[in-house]
């Protein structure tokens, strides 16, 4: 639910719904605490709160190594280097910083295996994204260039943006 409060824009929602998951945090196991922070930076990123959005993500971080479970559900963060600091830019770029997000995501791209196309897709969306909003418009340009052919390439309309989709 608080993932679909996040697309829906409501930051208070979500941070209600991650607050009642973490309660009883000692209970959870590390995977699930990951990943109910991580969505929490993102509520809290839409109410504008950038020291919430770090402290979030840095202590998401700090429980990575207590993970211990092969299950395959919310193992994003293995399958993904940086996946962590995916979530940062992408909180920083809601946020409206966009030469920071514009770092974070050069930094983070960096790490993605370029055989992960459809993920790739869906970071530079976002790279694009935050690079017009840093007033990078070239920059943004070239990048979403190369989103559309990720895009073509995989068949894979979700790489875009919903803003960028055609409307029926």
């Amino acid at each position: 639910m608080a993932q679909v409060r996040t697309d829906l824009g409501d930051g208070h929602a979500v941070i209600d719904l991650c607050e009642a998951a973490l309660e009883d945090s000692h209970r959870l196991v590390p995977k699930v605490r990951i990943m109910a922070m991580q969505q929490q930076a993102h509520g809290v990123s839409l109410t504008h709160d950038r020291d919430a959005v770090d402290r979030l993500i840095d202590e998401a971080d700090g429980l990575l190594a207590q993970v211990d479970d092969d299950l395959p559900w919310g193992n994003a963060y293995r399958r993904t280097p940086g996946y962590l600091e995916v979530q940062r830019a992408t909180c920083y770029g809601r946020l409206g910083l966009g030469v920071e997000a514009v770092s974070l995501w050069g930094q983070a791209l960096d790490v993605v295996p370029e055989t992960a196309r459809r993920d790739r897709g869906v970071y530079l969306a976002r790279h694009a994204t935050a690079a017009a909003g840093a007033g990078e418009p070239d920059q943004a340009l070239e990048i979403a260039r190369t989103v559309a052919d990720i895009a073509v390439e995989t068949r894979s309309a979700g790489t875009l943006p919903r803003s960028w989709r055609p409307r029926p």
